[in-house]
């Protein structure tokens, strides 16, 4: 009896009987994109990206500046009239520049870009990362399913073995079963029994994989909706990697990052070029200059301001000569980085090409497997059920029968994991196609 009634507890939690709320894959996988703390950290990298590219664009603009300055001197010093004489002076400047820096080679412009691509790059990375997240987080929500059908297998394997025994227990007690057959049924009912415990105890711990995953502070309210799983079938299509390939070219954020990088690396020897050509800024300043002495009668300070007004521009150009061949260096290492920066597009590809080639792989393997343990579990379950025809009217001995039902348990779980195994990795396919992870 308290087997049916753990029973039908996990089946009530399965079904949302009680008042607790319950997850589908997608919620679980749009709250750990908002609560991951990998995720956050990719985002604040983006957001600093960011902020370099508008500072990039900044730096096109003017400085402007202004200066205030007091001193006092003592001694041989400088007059209103442009002499010196050993007297005490104190001086008060006013003034107030900007600077613009015309052209350096493209340098402003190519750095503009370059920040672009910066930018870019990191936004693949987050979307990178939100994939990996999305993988990880199907693959957990699996699990806790995979848990429940073998919590629900031990169970239904304990109920049956508790039923034999209460048979049992009459025929012993009618004298038609020895003491010996009755005592072999407890101890399988034992085993059944703790076998139960192993699978509650692998539920828990799947649950709680998951809640840790997206962040909970607690998992003892977490559940997850069972969702309904179309029939696996031995003639279903499984999309060819090199089609996989093809369009995850397109689409994978780890492509288009690599692609960015190589970009990026083009415009650092743009850069690394600007270096060779002139640079030309401009300038514009004010100045205005107070001088009181010790030594005679000096004007009123907003007259010697007008007095000493002065203003200034000017244009400046820098021609680079010889800087230690260290121009020509980091040329030359611009294109280092460039041819490693393309090694890297290509590994990246390959890497790309051996996942889905893998998961192709597995994904075919896994339906086999389903398929063959799908005929296993048929074949066991009229095994037993003619066992337990032959064990009802005494024919069969307990150990026999016992072990047919072991030999039946082992093939659903064993089925059950060939199950999820082809879902997951069907899954994964269906990501690196571009497919959105829905169950």
């Amino acid at each position: 009896m308290k087997y049916f009634i753990s029973l039908l507890t996990l089946l009530m939690i399965a079904t949302g009987v009680f008042a607790q709320e319950q997850w589908t894959l997608l919620q679980c996988i749009d709250y750990a994109h908002e609560h991951n703390i990998m995720i956050q950290q990719y985002e604040l990298s983006t957001h600093y990206q960011e902020n370099q590219l508008q500072q990039s664009k900044y730096n096109r603009l003017p400085n402007l500046s202004a200066n205030v300055s007091q001193g006092v001197n003592f001694g041989r010093s400088l007059t209103i009239d442009n002499t010196y004489e050993s007297i005490t002076s104190a001086s008060t400047g006013l003034s107030a520049s900007t600077n613009v820096l015309l052209w350096q080679g493209g340098t402003l412009r190519n750095a503009i870009m370059q920040n672009e691509y910066g930018v870019k790059s990191s936004f693949e990375d987050l979307q990178k990362a939100k994939d990996d997240v999305a993988l990880n987080i199907t693959a957990a929500y699996l699990d806790i399913l995979f848990a429940r059908e073998l919590l629900l297998v031990a169970e239904k394997q304990a109920e049956q073995t508790q039923s034999q025994l209460n048979r049992s227990t009459q025929l012993v007690d009618a004298g038609s079963l020895p003491q010996g057959a009755l005592l072999e049924i407890e101890a399988q009912l034992a085993r059944e029994q703790l076998e139960m415990v192993n699978s509650e105890n692998q539920l828990r711990l799947a649950t709680l994989v998951l809640a840790q995953m997206l962040e909970l502070d607690s998992y003892n309210d977490f559940s997850i909706v069972q969702p309904v799983f179309p029939e696996l079938r031995a003639q279903m299509s499984i999309m060819e990697s090199e089609e996989v390939y093809e369009k995850a070219l397109q689409n994978r954020p780890e492509i288009k990052r690599a692609a960015y990088q190589l970009e990026s690396t083009k415009v650092q020897l743009d850069i690394a070029k600007g270096s060779l050509y002139p640079t030309l800024s401009a300038s514009a300043g004010i100045y205005d200059d107070y001088l009181n002495t010790s030594a005679r009668e000096v004007t009123g300070f907003f007259d010697q301001l007008a007095d000493n007004h002065r203003e200034s521009l000017g244009l400046n150009l820098s021609i680079p000569i010889f800087s230690r061949f260290s121009n020509r260096t980091n040329i030359d290492n611009a294109r280092l980085q460039i041819e490693n920066q393309k090694l890297e597009v290509e590994s990246v590809k390959k890497e790309l090409r051996r996942q889905i080639e893998q998961a192709q792989i597995n994904a075919v393997a896994a339906l086999k497997r389903y398929t063959a343990n799908k005929t296993a579990v048929k074949s066991m379950q009229e095994s037993l059920r003619y066992i337990e025809e032959k064990y009802n009217v005494g024919r069969v001995n307990p150990v026999e029968y016992n072990n047919a039902k072991t030999n039946l348990a082992i093939a659903e779980s064993n089925l059950l994991q060939a199950k999820y195994d082809f879902i997951f990795r069907s899954k994964i396919l269906d990501f690196y196609n571009g497919t959105p992870i829905e169950l």
